[in-house]
């Protein structure tokens, strides 16, 4: 699990699924399905044991954020929990997992952004692309960034 302390108030890793399932289903199942009203039939897929995970943990050991990436370089399911937003967890998951798809010599990466959370991403260097679309009753529009 390679772990990266970005404070003293939480720490990011890369986890699978096989070994953190439990923690990333906590997080998605608390922002997504109880806070967005994601059904769980949307939210659960088969790509998540295919997947390279993020997870965020606090101080003591509690999971408090998530993301995942895909093989062919798509970035999704970024949650925090409400608590935690605003403090760098976030931007900590993605820095993780874009320095994923780095080493792993990815030549670009995109995403689905939640509208609400566009100016997030484009701080990182990603742009809008196409139109916005509904994914999950959530107004959403593809962001794609170059590495």
């Amino acid at each position: 699990m390679e772990e990266r302390h970005i404070s003293q108030s939480f720490s990011v890793h890369l986890v699978s699924w096989q070994d953190r399932e439990p923690l990333l289903r906590l997080v998605r199942t608390e922002v997504f399905i109880c806070e967005q009203g994601v059904t769980p039939e949307l939210e659960w897929d088969e790509l998540d044991q295919l997947c390279q995970h993020a997870l965020a943990f606090n101080a003591a050991g509690d999971a408090v954020g998530c993301g995942r990436i895909i093989q062919e370089g798509h970035i999704g399911r970024m949650a925090v929990l409400p608590e935690w937003r605003g403090k760098g967890v976030g931007s900590a998951l993605l820095q993780l997992l874009l320095d994923y798809a780095r080493s792993r010599n990815f030549t670009q990466v995109g995403l689905n952004a939640q509208v609400q959370v566009v100016p997030f991403y484009r701080r990182f260097g990603f742009h809008e692309v196409g139109e916005i679309f509904m994914d999950a009753n959530i107004p959403h529009i593809r962001m794609q960034l170059q590495l």
